[in-house]
């Protein structure tokens, strides 16, 4: 996939879809490919790793410590974004209005997660933050949006005997933070914590960041969590490529060392070309964090643009067998990404479950 579909792949849609309108090319400045000369994503402007602070008992950490307990790998969901569009979501949309406007979609895609054994789904707020909504008018409703998002998932979660946990969906703001960009920490900080706010006043037993590509970007996301809440368990999971680096040059080796720092219950990799580029970034935390809880959740094969729309190759027969790799390698947390389905997911929850 070139870079132009890659940065349309991640720019507003869940996910990652391409939303069918023009994007303006993000990050792009400095070295070659745009990735950043070392350590100017990775290190420099990057917060120091500090010892996480443990966490005070709650409800959520008590389900999330139960759920790990049961030391067998835990299926999460898969796409949302996909199933949307098959529900007639139309490009450059924002999937978040659905919330309001087509609440039972959203509870209905759910269900057919949990119906295929996921223990962690998402809430549908992945561009939920004030700066993805001000572009289609909804930075007002963000705390609308972002509580009620919670409020469908966690009825769908009770309706089904209440095993499963409640992840509240952070993506990117869709900006780049300073100074490569104009986003400050600041600011960046205060957008996460109103979202999170709002996830958390629903009821969202973890908050789930992802599809970062930048370690500023991800570290202001876990502050603005940690403004609201000093004690919810946190997922963070970044994007790599081809390189096995993210967009902003990040490695997973640094990626696992900054985010562990910084407090990160799980740490990972999502969405990128598909598993085979994932599994190494997976081994390749292993190997330099082998006690942390790891996350793999992949896009259902290589994107392809077909009239403007993303086709994923890989079936679920494929993602199962991708599945069992992601546990070989270490992962303990796995699922899927943009393409997928809960056929998808059922088939790698088979083969998870074992004999």
């Amino acid at each position: 996939m070139t870079d132009e579909i890659q940065t349309a792949a991640s720019d507003d849609q869940p996910d990652g879809e391409p939303s069918g309108r023009p994007h303006r090319r993000r990050g792009r400045e400095g070295t070659e490919r745009g990735r950043p000369a070392p350590g100017e994503a990775a290190g420099m402007l990057a917060p120091a790793p500090r010892a996480p602070a443990p966490a005070v008992p709650s409800p959520a950490n008590a389900r999330w410590r139960a759920l790990l307990a049961e030391g067998t790998p835990i299926l999460a969901d898969g796409a949302m974004g996909t199933m949307l569009f098959a529900a007639g979501l139309q490009f450059g949309d924002p999937p978040e209005a659905w919330n309001i406007s087509r609440p039972e979609v959203i509870r209905r895609v759910h269900r057919g997660y949990l119906e295929a054994g996921s223990r962690i789904l998402m809430t549908n707020t992945f561009g939920g933050n004030r700066l993805r909504l001000q572009l289609h008018g909804l930075q007002e409703h963000v705390a609308e949006l972002n509580r009620t998002a919670a409020i469908l998932l966690r009825a769908e979660v009770d309706a089904a005997g209440g095993t499963a946990l409640v992840a509240g969906d952070i993506g990117p703001t869709g900006e780049i933070m300073a100074p490569l960009g104009t986003l400050e920490e600041a600011e960046a900080v205060d957008v996460f914590a109103e979202q999170a706010a709002a996830l958390i006043a629903g009821g969202v037993d973890l908050i789930w960041i992802e599809t970062m590509s930048h370690l500023s970007e991800i570290s202001a996301a876990i502050s603005g969590v940690r403004r609201v809440s000093t004690d919810i368990p946190i997922i963070a999971t970044m994007t790599f490529d081809t390189r096995g680096h993210t967009m902003m040059g990040v490695s997973p080796e640094e990626a696992v060392a900054t985010l562990a720092g910084l407090g990160a219950d799980a740490i990972g990799g999502n969405c990128g070309n598909g598993p085979d580029e994932l599994l190494p970034v997976i081994e390749r935390m292993r190997a330099v964090a082998p006690e942390t809880i790891l996350v793999a959740k992949s896009n259902a094969g290589m994107p392809e643009l077909v009239d403007l729309q993303a086709v994923y190759r890989a079936d679920p027969a494929t993602m199962a067998g991708a599945a069992t790799e992601f546990q070989a390698a270490g992962a303990r947390i796995i699922g899927a990404c943009c393409g997928s389905t809960p056929q998808h997911l059922r088939a790698m929850g088979e083969v998870l479950a074992g004999p």
